[in-house]
């Protein structure tokens, strides 16, 4: 697997940085296109549910969850 890309977007008001693996950020496009969303409105919803997992780990296990659900 390719090291981590980071990114830069705003939730919820605020800017923040995730890091993830390009096969994750082309993952979370997919899944954000197929709701029919930007990607930072997609990691707000999951920013709402992560509990006290990071950001980037939260994601991860989100897209693990949606691709068992696909």
């Amino acid at each position: 697997m390719a090291r981590e890309l980071k990114r830069s977007l705003s939730i919820a008001g605020h800017r923040t940085s995730l890091s993830l693996e390009p096969e994750f950020w082309e993952a979370l496009r997919n899944a954000a296109a197929r709701r029919g969303v930007p990607v930072a409105q997609l990691v707000s919803e999951i920013d709402t549910t992560r509990g006290q997992r990071n950001l980037s780990s939260a994601v991860r296990v989100w897209l693990l969850a949606e691709a068992r659900r696909l």
